[in-house]
């Protein structure tokens, strides 16, 4: 059983104190609601509600070629649509058909822009509580989340801790660090310098309004895809490793049949077009296809504004009210957000009294591990939400003498030596 809505949820005032009148939220439905089976899945920077394979989709959903995590959650997967009721909505400021920039503002009759409300994680949460209340779901079985997703995930144990079970937090932390904000503030100021971007209000213009010329769009808009196509390959590259990138394209050159940018000197002719420099270019291509420069703007800002202590006195504090179980997986090679930050978290759960266990999987594959790798992050993630923390596929960096905490995992010795 499975659904693609879009739920009216009337007026949202967001927690910049902003509001608007008309809010949606798309979601996807899995499975039949028993009462006690819901599971939240909270996507990733630029993910859909489409979180899992369905039949009457077609293989695409929302702009995606296919589900983000269609090797995850499922029909016999790891999160099995046949025992849980699966529930993954589409965050505000997005571009897959909750309301964001490029929405219409019932004001005006044109697209909001960037006069739409700043948005933050919180909102997020927020919106995925008003939408559950809804569909009538009180309490969750579990809240899943990667990334960004698992910054929502984090959210939502300080925000609404009696209102979930259990948690999986995956490839995620309790806040960026200085190095990521940086690389973020660059991405979005690649869109911001685009001369197409004109202020956020894109939309609909023709590129003689945009920059003088005329236009050679289907549609007649010039979108700031240059920028937005400068912030994806940033995006790309902070996602893999540097062993993946090592192995996956070397220092080799791009194959003949690899069609390559007009160079931007005629000395940049001269030199090999080289395959990452190619594939960097692909993934920027797809993306401008799907995606919204505005909503990239938004969601990065979310990102980069989320502090899981903001308004408490530490991270523990933010978690204390929680009384269910959470389990953390980090990355080995994963640099966007490390093993050394999710343990941190881990640390400040142990010092709330939270029952954790962090499950450091062993990856070079980057920040992408969580998307790519579903043999190592399914099995942790069915245990916790079988059986919980005691679930045999589940390892934990905590020392075996850790009294405080109630399962006994396997345990690993990445921090205990």
């Amino acid at each position: 059983m499975t659904t693609k809505e879009t739920a009216s949820l009337g007026a949202f005032e967001f927690l910049s104190g902003e509001s608007i009148p008309n809010f949606d939220v798309a979601y996807e439905t899995y499975g039949d609601f028993t009462g006690d089976n819901a599971v939240l899945i909270c996507h990733a920077l630029t993910g859909s509600a489409h979180v899992a394979r369905r039949p009457d989709s077609g293989g695409e959903t929302a702009g995606q070629a296919r589900a983000w995590w269609g090797d995850v959650v499922g029909p016999g997967k790891a999160i099995d649509t046949t025992e849980y009721y699966v529930i993954c909505a589409n965050v505000p400021g997005s571009c897959y058909g909750t309301t964001g920039p490029a929405s219409e503002n019932p004001e005006t009759g044109e697209p909001y822009g960037t006069d739409f409300p700043p948005v933050t994680v919180g909102d997020w949460t927020r919106a995925q509580r008003r939408l559950l209340d809804e569909l009538g779901v009180g309490r969750l079985h579990a809240v899943v989340g990667g990334s960004v997703g698992g910054m929502n995930v984090l959210d939502w144990l300080r925000r609404f801790p009696d209102d979930v079970e259990r948690a999986g937090a995956v490839a995620t932390a309790a806040r960026l660090d200085a190095q990521c904000l940086a690389l973020d503030t660059v991405a979005r100021r690649a869109i911001t310098s685009d001369p197409n971007w004109n202020g956020g209000h894109y939309y609909g213009a023709s590129e003689s309004d945009a920059n003088g010329g005329s236009s050679d769009s289907s549609d007649g808009r010039a979108e700031p895809e240059e920028g937005l196509a400068r912030a994806r390959q940033i995006g790309h590259i902070m996602y893999l490793s540097k062993a993946s990138m090592g192995r996956k394209f070397g220092r080799r050159s791009a194959g003949r049949e690899a069609v390559r940018e007009e160079p931007p000197d005629p000395a940049a002719a001269f030199f090999p077009y080289r395959e990452v420099e190619s594939y960097l270019d692909y993934q920027a291509d797809k993306f401008t296809d799907r995606f919204d420069a505005n909503s990239y703007l938004y969601l990065t800002r979310a990102m980069d504004d989320f502090d899981l202590a903001a308004g408490y006195e530490s991270d523990a504090d933010a978690l204390a009210a929680f009384e269910g179980e959470l389990l953390l997986l980090s990355f080995t090679g994963d640099w966007h957000f490390t093993v050394d930050q999710a343990e941190s978290l881990a640390g400040a759960c142990r010092e709330a009294d939270v029952d954790v266990a962090h499950h450091v999987v062993e990856s070079d594959h980057g920040h992408d591990a969580f998307l790519v790798e579903p043999e190592k992050v399914g099995p942790p993630l069915s245990n916790v939400l079988e059986e919980g923390l005691a679930g045999r596929a589940i390892t934990d960096t905590a020392p075996e003498s850790n009294e405080s905490t109630e399962f006994a995992p396997v345990h690993t010795s990445l921090f205990s030596e």
